[in-house]
């Protein structure tokens, strides 16, 4: 399982680097749960990110807006990110989510056939009027993308396993990697919820608060000690 790590700025990236992450996700929580960070803060990062550590890119809780999300995700790609992750925000069904991740895979494939684009659902989807989480495998296969992902979309405290128990979460791994693809969890998970997302066979778990001082996501900051400690908790259940 792959632990992926949420830096905002080049600071904590360089914390995230330090502490063994295995994909440094650039990120910015003060526009959302997948909010977008600036293309020079995604190449600075690139820069700075050794050659064998990936680096991921979110495009922001996009809206239903096809060529708009498309462009974001040309600029997360020519900023030099490896992943390409969308936020499936203002797609209420299906066939929006599939429409927004066709044209995202295919811009991004057309330029760079090796990049991963991910197609990122919300186990709270409920709370916002996204898209159905338990969807997000099938829109994911169908467009085309590498990857299927779920995370939070409203920051209140709750964690992923507050919406979705195991069984369920389960289901969504199990259903992921029927199509042949990628899993992965996310949203506020807790230290000890690793373990858990381990066993269900999991791929990439993402986590900010849980490797940020004091545990906050918005107040902390990640800490290279923090980032060793959970990487270590996932080398020892392997």
């Amino acid at each position: 399982m792959l632990l992926l790590i949420s830096p905002i700025n080049t600071e904590e990236a360089q914390e995230a680097i330090e502490g063994g992450a295995d994909i440094v996700d650039v990120k910015n929580p003060k526009e959302g749960s997948l909010g977008a960070n600036f293309p020079w803060i995604i190449k600075s990062i690139r820069e700075m990110t050794p050659e064998n550590m990936l680096v991921s890119a979110t495009l922001g809780d996009v809206p239903y807006k096809p060529g708009t999300v498309s462009l974001a995700a040309m600029g997360a790609l020519v900023s030099g990110a490896d992943y390409i992750k969308v936020g499936l925000y203002g797609t209420r069904n299906y066939e929006e989510a599939v429409e927004v991740m066709k044209n995202v895979v295919k811009t991004v494939k057309e330029t760079n056939p090796d990049a991963i684009v991910v197609a990122s659902g919300y186990a709270d989807a409920h709370r916002v009027g996204a898209v159905d989480p338990m969807e997000i495998p099938k829109v994911a296969a169908d467009a085309g993308a590498d990857l299927a992902m779920l995370d939070t979309a409203v920051k209140d405290g709750k964690t992923l396993f507050d919406f979705m128990d195991l069984e369920k979460l389960a289901e969504f791994v199990n259903k992921t990697h029927g199509y042949g693809l990628k899993s992965a969890l996310a949203g506020s998970v807790k230290r000890d919820q690793l373990k858990p997302l381990y066993n269900i066979n999991c791929d990439v778990v993402g986590v900010r608060g849980a490797a940020c001082t004091g545990g906050d996501r918005n107040t902390g900051k990640i800490h290279r000690s923090a980032v060793a400690e959970l990487k270590q908790m996932i080398n020892e259940f392997e």
